[in-house]
């Protein structure tokens, strides 16, 4: 039975499209679509002038399309997207259009994530000089966005400006140093190209966790602005737990553990920092944290299954209970009131078991997928033994017949003409030679060194099916005197002539194993139409007819090399593949008849 393919859900879609575009594109296209949504908000509300907040949208899709024809021209998309941004400065700055805060301070988070991929494109595709000179022109312009956008020059406090040059840098660094590491380098060739593309198929595999942790983050950034640098221990802690959890796929019992540690660091030093109550947030843990927890206890249970990791599951939640108390009330003390506990605990408790229900679905996906995987894998092995031992048994078992029945014959005549026997016995070189080449042919295609795209024996079928009929006649392996009609086109599709020679090729060879006295063969191969082959009934198309048959009788001892039993089968297996009909049995004269219709044209004969 086939196998059934995966249904074509959302996600496997939505996957699909992340892989074809790529991650980069796709983060991109992502904050795209958060800042449209955004800023449309914004313009809409209550606050301020209404649609003021639209004059962002034009510099934010002219980053976006800069970003995007980095891909194939880094250094002028480059300048471009720098001169965009200067430009976009300009306009807000002259129309009091209020921007927001991202990463970087009156920056969107388009502009951030376009020209972090501006620079990597650039650092790597361009030359040298050329690559400097962008890079430092992009630098220029996103220092003229942060301090540029403000009412003032006075309206930007040291704290703010500081953090921003922080994170600039981050920004500038994060790019360039796998991007300078990729330069002129061979991907097969560097070690590290290739860890790097581990990391890449780690992110693709989870784009939903790196798009969940890429939006937490934001805001996160947005809240350490807020806090004048007092944050950033907290905000280092969640930039290490994303990692983490983006990594945790290759090893997600360490990872769990690896996060339940970050977590815990930052549950002790967030009461040393003087932070506002809602921050990190109003639960005691940062978004961001719990996102990356839910991330790895999500492929721990995907990976390992739910009774091997309780444990580890068990240290996490004691983690976040552990911070919940300590940073969840005022910071006067901890938190000992009832209704907050119980709240907080059924809010853990809900996360953790929406996790952990993700992961048993993937872990069931996983299995179902491998399960069909294995199933197509054991029907492809089963084809190909079929087809091997189809062209075993047609082929070769041809030519050993009729060496078989060379020998007999050349036995019996050895004393009264020894000249007929002489003449046998090159018969039966030539016929030994045939199988011999044949067997080597089938050994090739077994060890797999067949050509590309070519059936095992398609060099012995040609693409005349009627050269390939005469050639086999004449060579009269099977003993027994053959004459043909032959009505071929000059267009038959090469399977169907293929499979045609082999069905005449085992009918032959039966009737030298069987036909007991038979003096003489026929061999008919025409194309008919449907009406003829089917008795008159409206036609829908042409078939190849094929006819073999002898005068011989049943014979009553046993054939020549005895019979395996096989040969009908391998013929009704043929003419199933092609959707065609067979008959096999004793004619009118007594003689043994072979009839085969094989549709020349895909879908005929389905019915």
């Amino acid at each position: 039975m086939p196998a059934t393919p995966l249904p074509k859900t959302l996600y496997t879609r939505t996957s699909a499209l992340v892989r074809r575009i790529g991650v980069p594109l796709a983060v991109l296209f992502a904050a795209l679509l958060f800042d449209v949504v955004f800023t449309t908000q914004a313009a809409l509300d209550e606050h301020g002038p209404r649609f003021v907040d639209f004059g962002l949208l034009p510099g934010i899709f002219a980053m976006t399309a800069c970003a995007v024809w980095a891909q194939k021209r880094a250094a002028v998309a480059g300048v471009a997207g720098g001169g965009v941004l200067i430009f976009s400065t300009l306009f807000i700055h002259a129309f009091h259009i209020p921007p927001y805060s991202s990463v970087l301070p009156k920056v969107t988070i388009t502009e951030v994530v376009a020209g972090v991929l501006m620079v990597y494109y650039v650092a790597r595709r361009a030359r040298a000089g050329v690559a400097f000179c962008v890079v430092g022109f992009l630098v220029v312009a996103g220092l003229v966005a942060v301090f540029g956008r403000y009412a003032g020059v006075g309206d930007i406090d040291g704290g703010t400006g500081s953090q921003a040059l922080l994170f600039g840098l981050l920004l500038l660094a994060g790019p360039l140093v796998p991007a300078i590491t990729l330069r002129d380098r061979r991907p097969r060739a560097d070690p590290r190209t290739r860890t790097l593309q581990r990391v890449n198929e780690l992110a693709m595999g989870q784009w939903p966790l790196v798009g969940l942790l890429g939006f937490a983050l934001l805001f996160e950034f947005g809240y350490t602005y807020s806090s004048n640098a007092r944050g950033f221990p907290i905000l280092f802690c969640s930039l290490v737990a994303a990692v983490i959890a983006v990594l945790s796929p290759r090893r997600p019992a360490d990872a769990l553990l690896g996060v339940a540690g970050i977590m815990l660091v930052s549950a002790a030093v967030t009461p040393f920092l003087q932070l506002r109550y809602d921050y990190p947030m109003p639960g005691g843990i940062p978004a961001v944290q719990v996102i990356a927890g839910m991330g790895v206890v999500v492929n721990v249970t995907r990976a390992r299954g739910l009774s091997q990791s309780w444990p580890r599951i068990g240290v996490l939640s004691a983690v976040v209970a552990f911070g919940a108390i300590v940073n969840s009330n005022k910071p006067s003390g901890l938190t000992t009131d009832p209704q907050i506990l119980s709240v907080l605990a059924f809010t853990a408790a809900l996360l953790l078991g929406v996790s952990i229900a993700i992961g048993m679905m993937l872990r069931s996906r996983d299995s179902e997928r491998t399960t069909v995987v294995q199933s197509a894998v054991a029907d492809a092995q089963t084809a190909e033994r079929m087809a091997l031992a189809r062209e075993l048994h047609d082929v070769v078992a041809h030519h050993v017949t009729g060496i078989v029945v060379q020998a007999q014959a050349a036995r019996m005549m050895a004393e009264q003409k020894p000249e007929i026997a002489v003449e046998a016995m090159a018969r039966i070189e030539n016929a030994g030679v045939e199988a011999l080449a044949a067997m080597r042919r089938l050994v090739r295609s077994m060890r797999g060194d067949a050509p590309a795209g070519m059936s095992e024996f398609s060099e012995q079928a040609t693409t005349d099916l009627g050269a390939d009929l005469r050639k086999l006649v004449e060579s009269a392996n099977h003993g027994v005197p053959t004459s043909m009609h032959l009505d071929l086109p000059p267009d038959l599709p090469h399977e169907v002539g293929r499979s045609a020679l082999r069905l005449v090729q085992e009918s032959l060879t039966n009737v030298g194993k069987h036909a007991s006295g038979a003096t003489e063969a026929f061999v008919v191969a025409e194309v008919v139409s449907d009406a003829a082959s089917a008795g008159g009934s409206a036609s829908a198309g042409s078939q190849l007819h094929l006819r073999v048959t002898d005068n011989g009788r049943e014979t009553a001892h046993r054939p020549a090399g005895g019979s395996g039993g096989y040969g009908l089968v391998g013929m009704r297996e043929r003419v199933a593949l092609l959707k065609g009909r067979l008959s096999a049995g004793r004619g009118p004269d007594g003689g043994w008849r072979v009839e085969a219709w094989l549709p020349l044209a895909a879908g005929e004969g389905d019915e």
